[in-house]
């Protein structure tokens, strides 16, 4: 059973994330009605710094696959996996330089709070919406399943609890807070956890470095364990060029296409925050991936006999670190998981509430429900969500960061081409949108499950092909978008500069 000392961190940093939920419930409080507190609960205002929106997009993409999965792929390829992370570095640069101020502007225009507010105002299409709604639950609760898993196992392994005790000690901590705070908790505790992420990473790979006797003897280890392990293409070529091309699409392109940080791009204050967030985000995740990774790698040279697997880096950080810096370190990837996790909770929440409920149910009249019942509503919702994932988690499946790729693969292959070309094209129209989720999705579905052989390249290359051919057929063959969308998103003063 582990030491008290390494849950102190632990214990610590959940007490910040209930604080920040509790105050960001009294900031919901003070609006008058209910669509201000749709604003408030699900953007947060509008009111987003720069380093905040910055560590806020940092915090919802890095994941359980950041801080186990990913370095405990790197611990069995090598720097060639180092290499591949290190295509994620332009995340946040990406999402805002392409999507950033033109889309802020849009949904203010249009009065967006979600994702598929934007694509409704855009595409006037309730089969766009249903479609998008239904994508976006079914493909976060797999994403969360692999976040939840991934975190009750690390706190398994490095602290001797079981395995349920971990998944409902953070499990329920994000559901509660999520709930109770909503966008400004999430947004804030993502800044919190970002600075955890960072000060772990830096832990563990300072710990591994020193037990290998320095970087040049570690590297030296490596090669005479496999002269792979330090290639680009790792032992027995296990990372191809394919796949090198694959994940610029799936973890550099295609995160255009995650709803979790795009929504974020809805947020921000004015165009300075955007701008700033773009130098520190890309910044930070590049020294923040490059630290685990790098960890991941090199303690092969220093314990090379490990199971590779979800389970390398856990039991490295209990064999190398003191208890108390153990627990700092638990905190990390505990951050990772739980900043993923709220904001695909708040982001299902709102797709059920906001998209499908008040859009159909209350046909768009927010204010037949009083804040109060709002926020009733909201909370159970997003408990409802979670529980039902954290029920899932109890019986695990294997292979975190597969399990996770899927689903950003599968979220991407629907949101992708409807969010850039609805942004940017004026042809783009409701008959593309649909055709491109529906073929991308097929697609993506069958090439996961059929596995044919393609020489390492990922599902997701030839599904965002699919998605995109079939998109313009869709949108050159139905009806055009109608003049008033047209004058909403490129009429005089709505450009791009």
């Amino acid at each position: 059973m582990a030491e008290l000392s390494t849950i102190v961190p632990v214990v610590i940093y959940l007490s910040l994330s209930f604080l920040a939920a509790l105050w960001a419930r009294k900031q919901s409080q003070k609006t008058s009605d209910s669509h201000g507190f749709i604003e408030e609960y699900f953007i947060g205002g509008r009111s987003m710094g720069g380093f905040v929106l910055a560590m806020s997009i940092i915090a919802s993409y890095t994941s359980a696959s950041s801080f186990v999965g990913g370095p405990g792929v790197a611990y069995k390829l090598g720097l060639s996996w180092v290499l591949l992370a290190m295509i994620q570095v332009p995340t946040t640069f990406l999402t805002l330089g392409v999507l950033g101020k033109r889309f802020a502007i849009m949904a203010r225009k249009t009065r967006s709070v979600t994702l598929t507010d934007f694509l409704r105002a855009r595409y006037r299409s309730d089969a766009v919406v249903v479609l998008c709604s239904l994508a976006l639950l079914v493909f976060f609760m797999a994403a969360m399943l692999a976040q939840f898993i991934g975190g009750a196992r690390l706190f398994q392994a490095v602290t001797g609890y079981p395995y349920i005790v971990g998944l409902a000690l953070f499990g329920l901590t994000v559901i509660l807070y999520t709930a109770v705070g909503g966008f400004r908790a999430v947004v804030l505790t993502d800044a919190i956890q970002g600075m955890v992420m960072v000060f772990a990473s830096v832990v563990v790979l300072v710990a591994v470095v020193n037990a290998g006797g320095g970087m040049e003897r570690c590297v030296a280890t490596l090669k005479a364990i496999d002269p792979g392990l330090i290639t680009p293409i790792g032992p027995g070529d296990a990372v191809p060029q394919p796949m090198i091309l694959s994940f610029w699409v799936l973890v550099g392109l295609g995160i255009l296409g995650l709803p979790q940080t795009s929504q974020k791009c809805m947020g921000y204050k004015d165009s300075r925050s955007m701008h700033d967030a773009m130098i520190m985000g890309t910044l930070i995740i590049g020294f923040l991936l490059l630290c685990v990774h790098l960890a991941g790698t090199l303690g092969r040279a220093v314990i090379p006999d490990l199971p590779a697997g979800d389970l390398a880096m856990p039991t490295l950080i209990m064999k190398l670190l003191s208890p108390f810096w153990a627990g700092v370190f638990i905190a990390g990837p505990l951050a990772a998981i739980m900043s993923t996790v709220d904001s695909m909770l708040l982001l299902a929440s709102a797709a059920i509430i906001k998209d499908l409920y008040i859009h159909y149910g209350l046909k768009g009249d927010a204010s037949r429900m009083t804040p109060v019942r709002l926020q009733t509503m909201s909370l159970v919702c997003t408990a409802v969500i979670g529980l039902i994932v954290f029920a899932a988690a109890i019986e695990p499946p294997d292979l975190l960061v597969w399990i996770n790729l899927f689903a950003f693969g599968g979220l991407e292959a629907v949101f992708l081409w409807p969010i850039i070309l609805g942004l940017y094209w004026k042809e783009a129209n409701a008959s593309g949108a649909v055709a491109s989720i529906v073929a991308g999705v097929a697609c993506f579905f069958a090439l996961s499950i059929l596995k044919p052989g393609m020489g390492g390249i990922h599902a997701i290359v030839p599904t965002s092909i699919v998605a995109f051919a079939a998109f313009v057929i869709g949108a050159k063959c139905g009806r055009p978008a109608s003049e008033e969308v047209i004058r909403l998103f490129w009429g005089e003063g709505n450009g791009t500069s």
